[in-house]
Order: structure tokens, then sequence, then C-alpha cells
């Protein structure tokens, strides 16, 4: 089939949903599918600069990318992400649907504008969406006013995870087919001999809890000595942070935007992750990439979380509490056969439920319905 998998984010800016369709993609060539993205992009120059405040990949689009237009960022659910909103989407999405032709069209977050509105509102062939967000979702509201109506275009509904389906369905209600976001399993894992340090994965917004890993790294690097390398956070916001609250610096490495093949690498190699989120999570991906690695967790006890943090493969700990993440960092990391347990079960238990190829098969069964 030809697919079209429709972002209303940028490309430019790493986040869970960006990187869930990247993978989707080549998953579902790998079956032998036709398969263009269609997202934001935001090219290097003043303006781009202007209109973001963190720094963002910003080189040559990857092949089978179709860009149609710049994003600004927009405060939502807790996070900022980077939306496409230019009027100019709009004639941009007609031409690419009527020049690709694609036999299915997938979107991600579909009630989010300007990219997934204009094309519910132009595409001639059976949609299919993913709802990814947990929580209140106070912007679903006044969406559902102006262009709630183009929803009854959908043929297919999916959800992430049972929360993701709970949020959506209290504004859309409806049956939700719940397919868990896929993660990339190394051909090789191992959890001992590790380097002595733990990662922590994320932006840079109030939701991902970097705050409280800052607050409590001073006790983790006294009692362990283990280093701490930041992930996708912006270098510049981690050092404002930082200025903030005054924790100090010792034992931090910040790697900034990296690309997956060294994410990846980073969490192969280190003993454990580390993710304090607050809430707002529908689904752990990071914790599932972690287990993919043979890398077990600490995390808050939220229930985006619990989901995913199967028994033995880590720790869960209340959110926002500083003491209790470092008690729990602290314990994990001072019994080294257990933590490879951990990380052993953890590789299991990604493998069995997150693996691409079983998720992009479940895909393509929903395709071939909705275009039977």
């Amino acid at each position: 089939m030809k697919i079209g998998i429709v972002v209303p984010f940028s490309w430019s800016y790493w986040g869970g949903v960006v990187e869930h369709s990247e993978h989707q993609a080549a998953a579902l060539r790998l079956r032998g599918h036709d398969v263009k993205l269609i997202m934001g992009n935001d090219p290097p120059g003043n303006l781009t600069r202007f209109l973001h405040p963190r720094s963002g990949r910003h080189g040559p689009l990857p092949e089978g990318i179709i860009a149609v237009g710049r994003s600004v960022v927009v405060p939502a659910n807790g996070s900022l992400p980077n939306i496409v909103l230019s009027p100019r989407t709009m004639p941009r999405i007609r031409r690419v649907l009527d020049e690709e032709q694609f036999d299915v069209v997938h979107l991600h977050e579909p009630m989010t504008p300007a990219i997934c509105v204009a094309v519910l509102t132009a595409a001639q062939c059976p949609i299919v969406a993913t709802h990814h967000a947990h929580g209140n979702l106070g912007w679903m509201a006044p969406a559902m006013h102006f262009w709630g109506f183009l929803m009854d275009r959908v043929d297919a509904r999916i959800a992430v995870s049972p929360m993701a389906a709970e949020s959506a369905s209290r504004f859309i209600p409806d049956d939700y087919r719940v397919i868990p976001n896929g993660v990339l399993i190394p051909e090789n894992a191992d959890p001992a001999d590790r380097d002595h340090a733990v990662v922590f994965v994320g932006r840079h917004d109030a939701r991902k809890g970097l705050p409280v890993l800052l607050r409590a790294w001073p006790e983790i690097h006294a009692a362990t000595g283990a280093r701490l390398r930041l992930i996708g956070t912006d270098p510049l916001q981690y050092r404002l942070l930082n200025a903030r609250i005054r924790v100090g610096e010792a034992g931090i490495d910040v790697l900034g935007i990296v690309p997956n093949e060294v994410r990846t690498h980073e969490l192969a190699r280190a003993k454990l992750l580390v993710s304090p989120a607050l809430g707002g999570e529908s689904f752990g991906l990071v914790l599932a990439e972690g287990f993919a690695c043979a890398t077990p967790a600490v995390a808050s006890d939220i229930p985006g979380y619990a989901a995913v943090a199967a028994p033995g493969t880590g720790r869960l700990v209340p959110p926002n509490d500083p003491k209790a993440l470092a008690a729990a960092v602290i314990d994990v990391l001072s019994d080294e056969p257990r933590r490879v347990e951990m990380g052993r079960a953890a590789r299991v238990h990604a493998v069995a439920n997150y693996a691409w190829d079983d998720i992009a098969q479940r895909l393509e069964q929903i395709y071939r319905e909705v275009t039977a």
C-alpha cells in the first residue's frame, strides 16, 4: 500500500510523536509498503532562531519526508510542542494529497491544527488516527467546537495506551484499539559491565521532572560516584535551570539533542535510566526504550509509566519527591547482581511487547480493514 503518515509537529525538534512516526515509517517500509511522512520542518536561519527557544536538528530532511510548513512553540498539556499553524498549510496539503494519491493516511494527534485538520478536510482516502496525549487536554474543547465534526471522517481510532484512550474518549466517544508505541530493539544488549552512569532522556518540559532529578543528584552522586548523562535537554536551558535551583554540576554531562544511534548507545552503556516525570505521560516510551537496551529504570509512579514497567524491571517512586528518587537510585546501584537481573527482565519485557515488527503488523491489519 501507499501510506501517508501525518504529524502536526516539526521534524526539526525531537519528541515522542515525531520519533514514533519515523520508526513507524521505517517498520512499514520493511514490510514492503511505500510510506511518506508529512510534517513540519524548520530550516536553519534567523527566523528559526527567533521562533524557537531551543536547538534542534536543522540538516537536510531524510528521504521520504514531505515538509509542509514552519512551526511555532505552543504550550499544551504540560509540554512545549512545535506545531505547524501556517495558513499556507492547507493548499500545500491539498497539493501533496493530489500528487501522492495515498491508499490510506494515518494521522497522529488528529485534532491538532494545521496539518492534521487540513488532511481531515482534504483527504479522499481512508483515514486512521492515533491519539497519544493523556490528561485534561483543555485545548480539545475549543478544537471540538470549531472542527470536531471532521472526526466523523476517521475510519479507525487507535490510542497508545488505555490512559490515552480514556482521555480522547471524553471528547470523541468511540471504540479505540490500544496499540502501544514501538521501540527499536538492539540486536545485542548485555546489562552487565556497564559504565557507572545513569541516563535521563527528555526535553526541558515541566512535566518531565528534570528539576526533581537535579535536586536529588547531589545525594546520589555523593553516595555512588555515578555520572548523570542528560539527553534531549537543550544545554542552554539546562544551564538556566541549574542556575535557578543551584544544586551544583558535579558529575553531570549535558549531551543535548543527539541522533537516535547515540541515544541508544548511551542507554545501552548506562547502568540505569532515571525518569522523574510529574504526569501527563500517556505511555512510558522512554522506559520502553531503556528496557529494549536491557537498562532498568527508576521512574515516577504515574499511570503512563506504571503501565509499561513490569515487575522486576525497575523501581517506581512517588512523583515530585527528590528524597524518594535519590533513595531508589542509590538502592539499585548498590546491588549490582540485582541490577543486572532487572536489566535482563526489562529486555525480555520490551522484546515481548514493544518490538516494531509486531506493532507494524498490527497497523498493517488495520490499514487492510479500512481500505477493503
